[in-house]
């Protein structure tokens, strides 16, 4: 059997699939694609695919359905990427251009997202431990308070109040600024701490204790736990794909609550080649996720991948259109980033 033409029938047959839900015949082949051969030659063709475990039969007299090892296959030979129509690429665009801050950024990227792929969108916040500074700004508030603005290079903005015994005087502000921004700006954020940690001796004792204050604050502010975490939309999407996970969904909505487990998924999906990972069914390593698959990309600032976005939906899912949206929405938020 040539490999090509194995390969074109599988492919004829996950594109079926995934268009009509209904197990995939022979016959229908025949009449649905120009594959330039006798219908014996596709059954012949099926019954090896089948053999070597790319489909599958569910019940007697049916046809044939995509095992997780055919979606495998079909999704490492394609060809080329579906690419978006200009109404798609103005969508993003349009969506995306107008968000104020990062949080904002997140919110409208996985909406986004979800309405593209009809599947469950996922986005992860920029790690700290990727970031660096960008700037840190101090406004006094009067009252003894001073403000602390900790911005990084993924568009994330900190706020912390810090409580002075003294109000500072503008000259003093602005030498603890300057000091800050030379030795923090460009610093990853994990690397911060201890940049800075010196500061309080190069102030006049009677000084120290307010730049200490402040060294404590931003500390705060850098902690890295908070940043660990996803924002989910498009849940719903999967109760019309209930059919595909089989009596049930439940297991998919428990891992979908368990944020954990799509944050290691994502991390690990980090040393996959290529701009765009793919995993599907028990590629993903959690149970609850076997009848699913996961189209995912990193996005960043400055070449720099600081965190990861994707959809979530079952295995019987649109590859090249996902895969061209996920591609798509990973690098328009990445120049955003970059601006």
């Amino acid at each position: 059997m040539s490999e090509d033409r194995r390969i074109a029938v599988l492919r004829a047959i996950v594109e079926d699939y995934v268009h009509t839900r209904e197990p995939v015949g022979s016959k229908a082949l025949v009449e649905r694609h120009n594959l330039g051969v006798s219908p014996a030659t596709i059954r012949n063709d099926m019954a090896a695919l089948e053999e070597d475990g790319y489909i599958a039969q569910p019940h007697t007299s049916a046809g044939r359905v995509p095992t997780d090892k055919g979606y495998r296959l079909f999704v490492d030979r394609l060809h080329g990427i579906k690419p978006l129509s200009p109404a798609e690429k103005r969508a993003i665009q349009t969506l995306l251009d107008g968000a104020i801050d990062l949080d904002d950024v997140v919110d409208r990227t996985v909406r986004l997202l979800a309405q593209l792929t009809r599947q469950v969108a996922v986005v992860q916040y920029p790690s700290l431990s990727r970031s660096t500074v960008r700037h840190i700004e101090l406004v006094p508030l009067g009252a003894h308070r001073l403000l602390l603005v900790l911005i990084t290079d993924t568009g994330r903005v900190e706020q912390r109040v810090v409580e002075v015994a003294v109000d500072p005087s503008e000259l003093l502000l602005g030498e603890l600024r300057a000091k800050l921004n030379a030795a923090a700006v460009g610093q990853r954020l994990t690397a911060v701490a201890s940049t800075v940690a010196g500061l309080p001796e190069s102030f006049p004792p009677g000084d120290a204790p307010l730049v200490r204050s402040v060294l404590e604050a931003l500390e705060d502010s850098l902690a890295i736990e908070r940043e660990e975490r996803i924002v989910l939309a498009g849940t719903a999407n999967l109760a019309r794909s209930g059919p595909d996970f089989g009596r049930t969904i439940s297991p998919v909505l428990e891992a979908l609550e368990e944020q954990v487990v799509l944050l290691r998924l994502f991390t690990e999906m980090a040393d996959d080649t290529g701009d765009v990972g793919v995993r599907i069914g028990r590629e993903t390593a959690y149970e609850g996720l076997a009848e699913t698959a996961v189209v995912a990309s990193g996005y960043g600032s400055r070449g720099e991948v600081v965190a990861r976005l994707g959809v979530l939906g079952p295995t019987r899912m649109d590859y090249p259109t996902t895969i061209a949206a996920v591609r798509a929405v990973a690098r328009y938020v990445s120049r955003i980033l970059a601006q």
